[in-house]
């Protein structure tokens, strides 16, 4: 697992990788080269850079990113672990952080780990969605809400 977040995270940071595993352009052989080149530098290994190989090879690379997601999803459910995708304007602190996964297991009464996206765009507060549940306590969203209020009140 380790190994496959280590490839989701440079797959996140980098645009080249991106284009490699999204590009339809780089033929099979091309991308499995390109693929093992970087899973040499990076030190991944085993049975992730097996899995990685065998993507490509079947010409599925382009969805590794929803495959690592899925298998997360399988792995936290086998654990009995939640997990919330939280946006919010700025990086949180890492007291907030364990806070907001206190509050949340809670009320899930699971563990739960936090996929964090930081959108400068929503102005402050946060906008926590788990499973089917979503709270937004987004300052954007309140001002809209308030402006809304004040187009009907007029």
């Amino acid at each position: 697992m380790a190994d496959l977040d280590k490839f989701s995270a440079m797959l996140a940071d980098s645009a080249d990788l991106k284009r490699l595993v999204r590009s339809p352009v780089f033929g099979a052989s091309e991308q499995s080269k390109a693929l093992v080149a970087v899973l040499e530098k990076a030190g991944i290994g085993g049975i992730s850079a097996n899995f990685l190989k065998l993507l490509t090879a079947n010409r599925r690379l382009f969805v590794v990113a929803d495959v690592i997601r899925a298998f997360r999803a399988l792995v936290a459910k086998f654990k009995g672990e939640a997990t919330a995708d939280v946006t919010v304007a700025e990086k949180l602190s890492d007291t907030n952080l364990d806070a907001l996964k206190a509050a949340l297991k809670s009320v899930t009464g699971k563990d739960v780990a936090l996929n964090v996206n930081i959108d400068p765009a929503i102005i402050g507060g946060l906008v926590v969605k788990l499973g089917s549940r979503m709270v937004d306590s987004s300052l954007r969203t309140k001002l809209n809400s308030i402006k809304h209020a004040m187009k009907e009140a007029g």
